[in-house]
């Protein structure tokens, strides 16, 4: 992604889940300031990381700073990647982390940690909910109304609630908000369009079917959803995640969507 050129060349950044729609090179807002210190991280320490991080890109935001398992590293989350840089700013690793006593992948737990997180601040009322009505379990899911393995999803929908899980639509459109030229996307104003709709579930619906939404303008939230979806590591849709902030897949089927949550951390 255009966004993190010169960090993923040098991260090598992981591919896309199965049954997932590539994202196109899409360019990120600056960076806000934002709390991202962990216990024992001084902000002299965070001040490092991010002179570290500014070194591959400018344009970066570092969204969290941790001790590590690793002794001497932190364990750094910047613009949906995960990074260990050593305590004295000389060496950056990307990777898997494994611990070998518990043959454990410990990068999974800081994810989903960090996830959960960040999605419960996400107010209920910016999504697009398909629900039971007693639902067990409930998935965010990062959608493009013109992605295809999104459509099959979403085709699927009545099959997913019966099995008792309720799915709650997040915008990422994959094109990104604006083009190179600064102008919206034509995914970005269809989703606009959705979000802004008097019936937001049919313009939805219609819209994985291959409709046009009419259009619409208002105040929205599909720009701040593509940032969040950035920030939470999302390359590609569907990307669903569970409510403790386990990533789940792309596209699956709502078998295998009900096995991995019954099976749970």
């Amino acid at each position: 992604m255009a966004m993190l050129k010169k960090l993923l060349l040098a991260l090598c950044i992981g591919v896309l889940p199965v049954g997932a729609c590539a994202a196109a090179d899409v360019a990120l807002s600056a960076p806000a300031p934002t709390q991202v210190a962990g216990p024992g991280v001084t902000p002299a320490a965070v001040q490092m990381v991010r002179k570290v991080i500014g070194s591959f890109s400018s344009r970066v935001q570092v969204d969290s700073v941790q001790l590590a398992a690793l002794p001497g590293f932190y364990q750094v989350i910047a613009s949906g990647q995960m990074v260990y840089i050593s305590f004295d700013g000389k060496y950056l690793m990307h990777g898997d982390l494994i611990d070998l006593t518990q043959h454990r992948n410990v990068g999974d737990a800081a994810w989903a940690s960090f996830r959960k997180a960040a999605l419960a601040k996400l107010p209920p009322s910016q999504r697009i909910v398909f629900a039971p009505p007693h639902p067990k379990y409930t998935v965010m899911v990062f959608t493009d109304v013109n992605c295809e393995f999104c459509r099959a999803l979403h085709q699927q929908i009545a099959a997913y609630n019966k099995a008792g899980i309720a799915v709650e639509y997040l915008a990422w459109p994959r094109e990104g908000v604006t083009t190179t030229a600064g102008r919206p996307t034509p995914t970005y104003t269809e989703m606009v369009s959705v979000w802004c709709a008097s019936d937001r579930k049919a313009a939805f619906t219609a819209a994985m079917q291959g409709h046009a939404p009419r259009p619409a303008t208002c105040a929205n939230p599909v720009s701040g959803q593509f940032d969040l979806g950035v920030k939470l590591g999302v390359n590609g849709t569907p990307a669903i995640y569970g409510s403790d902030g386990r990533m789940l897949g792309g596209y699956v089927t709502p078998d295998q969507l009900l096995q991995a949550l019954q099976r749970g951390g």
